[in-house]
């Protein structure tokens, strides 16, 4: 005071009469020229010093002088002279004798020389490339606000006293307000780009960079995007280019240098302790160190990244976490604001202005909540993001420098789990992490105050904790339990799908369909079960969670008035109470999940750094030398190499020169170490001793072929420029060209995942072009022919790798088991337990009668055999021309998993058509645009069953109606008079609002209940659809629908049916209806309020539907820009050998960072949707919060406290709501897909009906099994060229016949059309004179069994896998395991028939699969059987064994045997020899080699002629 009197003289500083006890509130002169004038003054010399050093270290180039830069310094100087020129009247005042208070001259002089300050700061953005300033335009904002008060003073004055009085500072003042103004909607502009800014270079620049402050503050720039995305379907071409400062370019970059710094430092104290362990070993002082490192490193393994994350975003984290803490500031003012407002209804003596100015600071404090609040989640999303940048290309950098030892102890799923579950979260940690120690700190603040307004009984409420905490807890325990075993029975239901999809084949062929469907149905009921439990577990716990608000209130006030008479409950006790109980709830739910979200982000930083810290290659394993003066290309000297630190050697004591373009054969037996050399040779393997060097570059060849999902001349160009001369002659050499003929695109078809759509041979063949292609120094073929046929073998011998094939010049080393060619190599490295027996050329080692040449004679008679010695001859395939790359009924399981079986090239003539579309070989997923069809709704709502939706909705309106009441009572309950102290009726008044409470909280649970269980009864009906659909579906559906769609239709999108959709929609109808009952409240308070809520209504309409589709679009996009980043992983991942024998990894590295940025700039506006929405919704609320105070202060007099209270506390949860509204709808309109999704294939073709009523009831049918062929043709798909073309023929009964052919000749197709697999195109098949067209699926596939060639077992009991329709007794079955050699080894097992066999059966070797297999087949006892060559993949006593027991068992059945091996044929009564879909020849064997025809040529072929 003081010190206002010596600035101020006798007038003194400020006079409350003056401001506040008046109905024309103004301040003193002093008080205007010191404490209003000095607040921006204040402000801006206490920011400047920071600000001046940020802009000095975020320079981003200068910006030229503008219109705008020029206006705001003249407008600025202008100012400075008004300044000074007061300073200077004030002194010529005073010389005059006029007194003047020393305020007069020290404040314009502050202000002057804080302009100045001002003028310097403008100067200085510019030069550091500032378009808008935050800084300074608050400092304007508040000089402003000053000038204002000042103004209006001197206009009260003027009119008061004239203007006469004091004429030029009047005029000054009005002329500082204008020029003030002036620099305020200057500084709301935005200035040009910096000169050779990105913002020049660059048109799709992110807006944010270049928008004004406020713009920036409330998200406004981003509304371009949600109008575009409103008027047009979203491309990744309408969003911007990834910023510089989230670029995987800059981040990755920096965390590389981060980790290396923290890892570095971890790896120097482990050394200290072991250098410290070796100084002290005696003293023991360096156990109890290593000890302790130990457990350190146990426990917080996470130590270092997390070191790494606080670096890189420490400060940006705490910036956010400083908003946030601002933003509970105002949180908590709110409701004092709130307090004061209820004193002023109540006091009617109250001048009106405080109402107003109430109404106005609560709407401003709720607005710089949302400011605040909005900008702590921007940063936090941001920096979600950028971590999710950084941990992404962490982890891929680490892929390709792991070692074959860290190989084995991760696989793909993991790593794709580490960049997507464990990476979302550490995003989620970010937001919740403040929640950890705020949220104790809001509920010890809420406590503080409730205890101001009710004394003890605010201590009450801990009670009411104390008993909702256990009960919550064991809900919560009990719920997570159905839960697991809801898992558990998903995961069955997932495993079982699974291999239903993946056999799909063999279901069909043996009409399994109806029991395979019944065992997925009792595993799906037994889930349903358990989540029925788990939703009426969560309707209590909601029920409970949300009752809880009532609870806290319904004790405190009834403690508070029932203990003590005098205590009376007014609205401004009872209504202040209630907004802090809200947020004492809302503090006191966000914990339970910022711990949550510490504990499971604390798991994922331990797996992260444990995936980091895993072993990687040594680079000095294997040196590249490029001198010329080194003679041989490849050295190796006394070498020992092991796979990992801690094996045992796999190659010992190797020395191996390969001289300049020789060309080596690496022979051995299965384990000998032959592919384990080659990865020596290119560094893959630790070395322990010796040296390894290598001249000039290297191309690689691996065992299993490595294909990209790109194109197949992608695929070989393999990043380098096209030679389209040496391009043709490669794939003419490599014998691609035929199958670029077939293929839709020729070389631009696109190859899928893994090579998905291509043979086996095709793929080898692939990437034997992609390694001749690079022209390299030094080849590495591991095994190349082993996936081809045996001509194809022999083609690329000749053409590529031998004396005159295109690499003849080059050095080669090929591993490989095919002895025929061994006479052509230069020399020959015989391997024998990792250690090389012999070295020398083929006579040589011949001569020398070693093990090479006993190797040899073992290998010999096998070749005799099989026809030429290139093993494997069926494996890979040159597609016909019509396209069937189908060799056989049943293929492998990579081509199960792909449908390579499945035609998934259907390589159709069709190619301009086919190169326009890219020709994609499967149908992919449909990628939604616009809003989901109202029909989606109605079909899920039909699901559900219309009693139930009115139910539902008759539940949700009572339940707030109770609600309402409930409010309503409280208010005439504040309202009710006090007489001697105290208050009339107030045990009724507690009993009827507690019973008020109880009816809402149960009807509330049965309304929750309702929606949860309507969507399980919806989920159960939808499934059953989706399952029967798919079921009844043709072959054809399955070759054309990836395995991946069908399993996402029945575990993602169901579970999105099963959970999200009926928890979504509960909470839509919850704050619905709660919206609802809020502005009822509002409306019953102060029906005037109806004039700005209806407008305010509409914009909330506007808003919710711009943000709905374009949310709904950015998130389909940004899911459908995930899979490339997963799929590079993995693809990389299976390639990483491939890549640093190429040394390409700098190319695959960017196109990571190019997956990553553009997922990042999908998710980035993603992510501001949200702020958009939230600032704007929230904007909104708070502007429903403003006028419904401003209508209870206008009515004050005829609205009691109660009154306005009750409508103010509910108004201020409108924003909450409304944001909550909105989130609710979009999450289900996101997730309806899911139902659109599942009803798909409602649509599709479906095959014959699986039985015919009336059909074969009363009569015996296949009793002798002639098959009759007339004028047969079969077309794959309508597209395609017909793959059976006018077959005519009559199998008699009992009559075995052998099928022969070329490659794509039509062998298998046969099989598929008598199992009508494919119907036919023309003609009929007749069995035993009847039309199979006119039998029921089921009806004929039971009667005809199939014999595959790679056996089919399911996840079950043995018994299940041998008779799945459960139709045969025990004894039957033991006597078919007796004749198949098995009932000694299954009599072994410890359940015998109900021994559970694993997935795919591999829990039993190959040999076994097959004769459980041929057991299933015994059991049958079909009168036709066919087999597929069934002894293909198993040894010759087992061979002999099977061949043996179908003679014997069969004898009286027609036999069809689809043969890949013309020997296994032989012996057949008639040989059927097809060729391009034709019958070619038929007759017995004897005949046709007398023909010397097709049958004859293919005998030559194979060796047997």
């Amino acid at each position: 005071m003081a010190a206002g009197g010596a600035l101020c003289g006798p007038a003194g500083l400020g006079d409350w009469n003056q401001t506040w006890y008046t109905s024309t509130p103004r301040f003193t002169c002093c008080f205007q020229s010191t404490v209003i004038a000095w607040i921006p003054c204040a402000y801006l010399w206490i920011c400047s010093p920071l600000y001046y050093l940020y802009l000095r270290r975020k320079s981003k180039g200068y910006i030229r002088m503008s219109h705008i830069f020029k206006t705001k310094m003249v407008l600025g100087f202008l100012l400075v002279i008004l300044c000074f020129s007061n300073v200077f009247f004030v002194l010529w005042e005073i010389t005059q004798g006029i007194p003047r208070a020393p305020a007069f001259f020290v404040s314009p002089t502050v202000v002057g020389i804080t302009m100045i300050l001002a003028i310097f700061l403008t100067q200085a953005e510019r030069m550091t490339g500032i378009q808008s300033s935050g800084i300074l335009l608050i400092y304007w904002l508040l000089s402003f606000m000053a000038a204002v008060a000042m103004f209006t003073s001197k206009v009260q004055h003027a009119l008061e006293r004239g203007f006469l009085e004091d004429r030029f500072h009047h005029v000054t003042t009005y002329l500082f307000t204008i020029l003030v103004l002036g620099e305020l909607v200057l500084f709301c502009l935005v200035d040009h780009p910096p000169f050779f800014s990105e913002a020049v270079n660059n048109p799709n620049q992110c807006p944010e960079a270049s928008s004004s402050f406020l713009s920036k503050i409330t998200y406004w720039w981003f509304s371009g995007l949600v109008q575009k995305g409103f008027q047009q379907s979203l491309g990744v071409d309408d969003l911007w280019s990834v910023r510089k400062e989230d670029s995987s370019e800059e981040i990755v970059a920096w965390a590389e240098r981060e980790w290396k710094k923290c890892h570095r430092r971890t790896q120097q104290e482990t050394e200290s302790v072991t250098f410290k362990k070796d100084q002290k070993s005696e003293s023991g002082i360096a156990e109890v160190e290593e000890t302790e490192l130990l457990l350190r490193s146990e426990h917080s393994q996470s130590g270092p990244l997390l070191k790494m994350f606080w670096s890189m975003f420490g400060t940006y984290f705490f910036f956010g976490t400083v908003c946030l803490v601002i933003c509970d500031v105002f949180l908590f003012s709110v409701p004092k604001v709130l307090s004061l407002f209820l004193e002023f209804i109540e006091d009617q003596e109250a001048p009106s202005w405080h109402g107003y100015f109430y109404a106005f600071t609560m709407f401003l404090l709720a607005c710089l909540q949302t400011l605040f609040e909005q900008r702590y989640m921007y940063m936090c999303l941001v920096l979600g993001l950028r971590l999710k940048t950084a941990v992404t290309g962490l982890v891929y950098r680490k892929i390709l420098v792991m070692s074959d030892a860290s190989r084995k102890v991760t696989n793909v799923g993991e790593i794709v789990n580490l960049v997507s579950v464990d990476v979302q979260k550490l995003m989620d940690l970010i937001i919740y992490f403040n929640g950890t120690w705020l949220a104790p700190i809001r509920i010890i603040i809420c406590f503080v105050f409730l205890w101001q307004l009710l004394g003890p009984s605010a201590l009450s409420s801990i009670v009411v904790f104390l008993f909702l905490l256990p009960l919550n807890f064991m809900i919560t325990k009990k719920r997570s339990q159905f839960q697991e075993t809801q898992m558990k029975h998903k995961d069955e239901r997932a495993k079982l799908t699974n291999a239903i999809l993946s056999d799909i084949k063999v279901i069909k062929v043996y009409g399994w369909e109806k029991t395979f469907m019944e065992k997925v149905l009792g595993i799906r009921k037994q889930e349903l079960q358990a989540l029925k439990r788990s939703q009426i577990l969560f309707s209590a716990s909601l029920a409970s969670f949300h009752s809880s608000t009532f609870l806290i209130a319904f004790v405190m006030f009834a403690v508070y008035t029932l203990v003590d008479n005098t205590h009376v409950l007014d609205a401004q006790k009872a209504f202040v109470s209630l907004t802090l109980i809200n947020i004492l709830n809302t503090a006191h739910s966000f914990l339970p999940f910022s711990i949550n979200a510490a504990v499971q982000a604390k798991v994922s930083l331990n797996r992260l750094a444990s995936f980091l810290n895993l072993e990687e290659l040594n680079p000095e394993s294997s040196s590249r030398n490029t001198s010329d003066c080194v003679p041989a290309t490849i050295t190796i000297r006394n070498g020992t190499f092991c796979w990992g630190k801690e094996s045992s050697p796999c190659l010992k004591s190797i020395d191996l020169t390969v001289p300049q373009g020789s060309l080596v054969a690496v022979v051995g037996q299965v384990g000998a170490g032959k592919s384990s050399l080659l990865s020596a040779l290119l560094g893959e393997l630790e070395k322990t001793d010796g040296w390894v060097t290598m001249k000039g570059t290297t191309a690689y060849v691996p065992q299993q072929a490595w294909i990209q999902n790109a194109s197949v001349e992608d695929n070989i160009l393999f990043g380098k420029e096209m030679d389209e001369t040496w391009f043709n002659r490669v794939i003419d050499a490599c014998a691609l060209q035929l199958d670029f003929e077939n293929f839709p695109a020729g070389q631009k078809s696109e190859i899928g995942e893994k090579g998905l759509n291509i043979s086996g041979g095709q793929k080898q063949r692939v990437n034997l072009a992609r390694a001749v292609y690079q022209n390299a120094s030094v080849y590495l073929l591991d095994d190349p022919l082993s996936a081809v046929d045996a001509h194809v073998g022999q083609h690329i011998f000749e053409r590529v790798l031998g004396p005159s094939g295109l690499l003849k010049d080059k050095t080669r080393v090929l591993v490989t088991h095919a002895i025929n060619i061994l006479p052509q190599v230069d020399n020959i490295v015989f391997l024998v337990d990792g250690t090389i027996s012999e070295i020398g050329s083929y006579q040589e080692l011949l001569q020398k009668n070693g093990g090479f040449a006993e190797f040899l004679h073992s290998h010999i008679p096998a070749e005799e055999k099989t026809g030429f010695p290139a093993i494997g001859d069926t494996k890979g395939t040159i597609t016909s021309r019509s396209g069937h790359s189908q060799e056989r009924l049943f293929s492998d399981k990579s081509a199960k998993a792909s449908a390579v079986g499945r035609e998934t090239i259907p390589l159709s003539q069709d190619c301009t058509a086919a190169a326009a579309t890219k020709e994609r070989l499967t149908k992919g997923e449909k990628t939604r645009h616009g809003r989901v069809n109202v029909s989606i709704y109605a079909a899920y709502l039909k699901a559900t069953g219309s009693p139930l939706c009115v139910y539902i909705i008759l539940l949700f309106t009572c339940q707030q109606a109770v609600s309402f009441f409930r409010g309503y009572w409280l208010s005439i309950w504040t309202d009710d008079p006090v007489h001697n102290g105290t208050q009339e009726h107030t045990e009724l008044r507690v009993g009827v609002f507690g019973a008020l409470g109880v009816i809402q909280a149960l009807l509330r649970f049965a309304s929750v209940a309702a929606v949860l269980l309507g969507g399980v009864l919806a989920s159960h009906k939808l499934f059953l659809q989706l399952l029967g659909n798919v079921a009844r579906s043709p072959m054809v559906f399955f070759e054309q629908t990836p395995i991946g769609n069908l399993l996402n239709r029945f575990s993602r999108e169901m579970d999105a049916v099963d959970s999200v959709i009926p928890d979504k929609l509960k909470s839509l109808l919850g704050f619905l209806f709660n919206l609802l009952e809020i502005y009822l409240v509002i409306l019953v308070a102060t029906p005037m309020a109806a004039i700005a809520i209806v407008p305010l209504t509409v914009l909330y309409a506007v808003f919710q539907h711009f943000y709905v589709i374009t949310s709904c679009q950015l998130r389909r996009i940004e899911a459908a820009s995930r899979s490339p980043i997963y799929s590079h992983i993995s693809e990389t991942f299976q390639g990483r050998s491939v890549i640093r024998a190429y040394k390409v990894q700098e190319r695959f590295i960017l196109k990571s960072n190019f997956l990553v940025d553009e997922n990042q700039r999908i998710s980035f506006p993603g992510a501001v949707a949200d702020r958009w929405l939230a600032a704007n919704l929230e904007f909104l609320g708070n502007g429903v919060v403003l006028f419904a105070a401003l209508f209870a202060a206008m009515g004050r007099t005829h609205l009691s406290p109660g009154t306005a209270g009750f409508s103010i506390s509910y108004a201020l949860q409108i924003t909450g709501v409304l944001n909550w509204m909105v989130r609710s709808w979009t999450e289900i309109e996101n997730n309806i897909v899911s139902v659109e999704r599942v009803r798909e294939y409602l649509r599709t073709p479906k095959e014959a009906p699986w039985t015919l009523n009336g059909k074969l009831r009363d009569q015996v049918w296949l009793t002798e099994g002639r098959i009759e062929f007339r004028n047969y043709s079969l077309r794959y798909r309508p597209h395609l060229e017909l793959a059976l073309k006018q077959i005519n023929l009559t199998i008699k009964g009992q009559e075995k016949i052998g099928i022969t052919g070329r490659t794509g000749a039509g062998k298998s197709t046969l099989a598929v059309g008598l199992l009508r697999l494919v119907e036919a195109a023309e003609g009929t098949i007749l069995i035993d004179g009847l039309d199979i067209a006119q039998l029921g699926l089921h009806d004929l596939r039971t009667k005809i069994t199939v014999i595959p060639q790679d056996p089919v077992l399911f996840s079950g009991s043995l018994r299940m896998n041998l008779d799945p329709l459960n139709q045969y007794t025990d004894a039957d079955i033991w006597t078919a395991l007796e004749l198949t050699q098995l009932k000694n080894f299954v009599a072994d097992l410890p359940d015998q028939l109900e021994y559970q066999c694993t997935d795919q059966g591999e829990n039993l070797s190959t040999g076994q699969k097959q004769l459980v297999c041929l057991a299933r087949a015994l059991l049958r006892k079909a009168k036709i059987l066919i087999l597929d060559e069934a002894t293909a993949a198993v040894d010759v006593e087992t061979d002999l064994q099977i061949q043996s027991t179908l003679r014997t068992q069969f004898k009286d059945s027609t036999v069809l045997t689809i043969a890949h091996r013309i020997n296994t044929i032989m012996d057949c009564n008639r040989i059927l020899v097809l060729e391009n879909g034709r019958i070619a020849e038929f007759d017995t064997v004897e005949r046709l080699i007398a023909q010397k025809g097709l049958f004859y040529r293919l005998m030559e072929e194979s060796g047997l002629a």
